[in-house]
């Protein structure tokens, strides 16, 4: 599919993409930068990379399509330092949770002679780093991809096929519909989760001894790494806020309920939020099956 491939960052997605497209074949080369010296001394001779640079610039020239993996933060700072290294019509594409910021500055750092896809494959662990990739980690998963208006249809179809190839069902919509969407299904639940976790945290210490499977389920995605999560909500802070609210909603009619001793309306809640969940894992189970 590809010449070159340029990962920009191997951690979990970078270093899965990596696995998952040198298994599948979809690249005669692949290769890597990273900032940390000891992340590319585990690169270096592993059979899913072809080179390990530590200089971007190096890394990305003569790729075709090149995938920029670090924190959403740092991605048009790092394509405006690769910028000069691109040829013309090279593919770019990120794997960032958020896209409105991204998405508007992207294309300006990478310049005009190369074509900025924004993509969010919705793959992941609460754990990080290149130890945990994982070539399948992208199968039976949706990737959003947020193509700008001027992005030319062929580009886009490009990208498209590329996320389909490691496994992915792709999703088109506008960076801004993207935001509002994982506000809602992603950065919330981690928020949510992250502030059980740390209400739990100010409770006596042996009380973690006595909890059960649906506790570790409810605060998994807690044990994500703060720093990259801030930055995140940074990036999405107007669309958090409305989801946030519109939990604080849900919340005050059950305080309300419990308050009222309005037992109906309770169950009618809970009622409400069973049926969301069994819907969610039937169509889950059904995404998975072959």
């Amino acid at each position: 599919m590809f010449r070159q491939i340029a990962i920009l960052g191997p951690g979990l997605l970078g270093a899965s993409i990596m696995q998952a497209a040198r298994q599948r074949g979809l690249a005669q080369r692949l290769t890597t930068w990273s900032r940390r010296a000891e992340t590319r001394l585990r690169c270096e001779g592993k059979p899913w990379c072809d080179a390990v640079f530590a200089d971007a610039s190096d890394c990305v020239r003569g790729a075709d399509l090149v995938v920029t993996c670090v924190p959403v933060d740092r991605i048009a700072e790092v394509l405006a330092a690769v910028a000069p290294a691109l040829e013309p019509g090279t593919l770019v594409t990120d794997v960032g949770s958020t896209k409105g910021e991204i998405c508007r500055h992207a294309q300006t750092a990478a310049g005009s002679k190369v074509n900025f896809i924004g993509a969010h494959p919705m793959a992941g662990s609460e754990k990080s780093g290149l130890e945990h990739a994982s070539p399948s980690l992208f199968e039976n998963r949706i990737c959003f991809l947020t193509p700008m208006p001027a992005t030319p249809a062929a580009a886009v179809d490009a990208v498209a096929r590329f996320w389909n190839a490691l496994g992915m069902q792709i999703v088109t919509t506008t960076p801004d519909m993207h935001d509002e969407i994982v506000a809602h299904i992603s950065h919330l639940p981690h928020l949510l989760a992250a502030t059980l976790s740390a209400t739990l945290q100010r409770k006596p210490e042996d009380w973690r001894n006595y909890a059960g499977p649906g506790l570790r389920d409810t605060t998994r995605v807690s044990g994500g790494d703060p720093a990259l999560w801030c930055s995140i909500v940074k990036d999405n802070r107007e669309e958090i806020l409305r989801a946030l609210d519109s939990f604080q909603e849900e919340l005050d009619l059950m305080r309300s309920a419990l308050r009222n001793k309005n037992f109906v309306a309770l169950q009618n809640q809970l009622t409400r939020g069973k049926g969301w969940r069994d819907l969610l894992v039937t169509r889950e189970t059904e995404k998975n099956q072959p």
